[in-house]
C-alpha cells in the first residue's frame, strides 16, 4: 500500500568512447612507461657506470668500498682487488664490493 513496488532496470548502454583508447589496457601501457622511465632505465644507467668503473680498475687507484673501507689498489686480478689499507696491512676483497672510485690523493696516510 504505501511502499510501491520495485522492478529491474534493464541494462544501460555502454557510455564513451569504445575500442582500445577506452579499454583499460591503456592504463597499464601508461604505468609501463611510467616505471621504465623512472625506474628501470636509471637503474640500467648506474649498472653500466659501475661496470665500467670496475674494469678500469688499477693499480694505484684509491677506492671505497661497499663497507666504508677506505684503501689503495696494490693488485687487480679477474674477480678480486687487493686493497692497502694501512701500512703493511693488505685486504682482499671482490671487485663488485668497490662503490667509489676517489679521485688520486684523496687518502694521504698510506
Amino acid at each position: 500500500m504505501f511502499i510501491s513496488n520495485a522492478y529491474a532496470q534493464g541494462a544501460a548502454a555502454p557510455s564513451g568512447p569504445e575500442g582500445f583508447l577506452g579499454s583499460p589496457m591503456i592504463f597499464f601501457i601508461l604505468m609501463f612507461v611510467v616505471m621504465y622511465f623512472f625506474m628501470i632505465r636509471p637503474q640500467m644507467k648506474r649498472q653500466k657506470e659501475q661496470n665500467a668503473m670496475m674494469g678500469a680498475l688499477a693499480k694505484g687507484d684509491e677506492v671505497v668500498t661497499n663497507g666504508g673501507m677506505l684503501g689503495k689498489v696494490t693488485k687487480v686480478s679477474d674477480a678480486y682487488v687487493t686493497l692497502d689499507v694501512a701500512n703493511g696491512t693488505e685486504v682482499i676483497v671482490q671487485k663488485n664490493a668497490i662503490a667509489t672510485l676517489l679521485p688520486k690523493g684523496t687518502i694521504k696516510a698510506l
